[in-house]
C-alpha cells in the first residue's frame, strides 16, 4: 500500500470536527480504498491522539473495535468526550461527518 495514501487518510481524520463521525464505508468511498483496507490503517495508526481513528465507526454506525487494549469501551469514553451520544452501542446519525470534495 502507498505511503501516500495512507497518510491522506490518516490526515483526513483530523479533518472530523468534534461532534461528528465518519464511517469505514464513507472513507472507501472518498478514498477508494475497501473498507477492510481502511480498518487495517486505522489498526495500524501508532499516533491516535494526532489522528483520531476513534472517529471512525462501523457503516451501521456501531462502534467497533478500537486500536488499543481496552478496545470499544476506550473509543466510546473518547467519543463521549466529543460530545458524541451513544445509544445502545450505536452512534445517532445526526453525527454524521458530511464532507465536501
Amino acid at each position: 500500500m502507498q505511503t501516500d495514501l495512507i497518510l491522506q487518510i490518516l490526515s483526513f481524520l483530523q479533518t472530523i470536527p468534534k461532534q461528528k463521525v465518519s464511517t469505514y464505508k464513507l472513507i472507501w468511498d472518498k478514498f477508494w480504498v475497501h473498507p477492510r483496507t481502511v480498518a487495517w490503517i486505522m489498526k495500524q495508526n501508532k499516533e491516535p491522539q494526532i489522528y483520531p481513528c476513534y472517529k471512525v465507526v462501523a457503516n451501521d454506525w456501531k462502534i467497533s473495535w478500537y486500536n488499543t487494549n481496552r478496545w470499544v469501551k476506550e473509543k466510546q469514553e473518547l467519543l463521549e468526550k466529543d460530545w458524541i451520544e451513544i445509544i445502545n452501542g450505536k452512534v445517532d446519525k445526526k453525527y454524521f461527518y458530511r464532507f465536501t470534495e
